[in-house]
């Protein structure tokens, strides 16, 4: 059965551990339209759409369409060039240290 754009979102929100009245108001929606998203009785506007993805750490494509944001270096690079603005500095060192960890082990195989 192909995933709808609903379950993936139904999914995701599952994944974030937040609920879709916290997703609603971090995304500046009402809890009803939200709802409506969730039910597949509506696809966001671009703008709300772009809110969904940023706010459950995915992309607009992957909500629309199912295809995996994270399978191509480009598309991996993209994201954290779009995101840089939006996390903290200790996402950063956290992101820097993962990096640095993975180079690490990649080096001693």
């Amino acid at each position: 059965m192909k995933k709808t754009f609903a379950m993936r979102l139904q999914e995701l929100i599952k994944k974030s551990g937040y609920t879709q009245k916290q997703v609603a108001e971090l995304i500046g929606v009402t809890e009803a339209a939200f709802s409506r998203y969730m039910n597949s009785e509506r696809i966001p506007k671009a703008e709300i759409l772009a809110n969904i993805a940023t706010c459950l750490q995915t992309t607009s494509q992957y909500l629309l369409t199912g295809k995996d944001p994270y399978s191509d270096f480009a598309e991996i690079k993209g994201f954290v060039a779009r995101s840089a603005e939006n996390i903290t500095e200790e996402q950063r060192k956290d992101l820097i240290e993962l990096l640095t960890s993975i180079n690490e082990r990649l080096e001693g195989e």
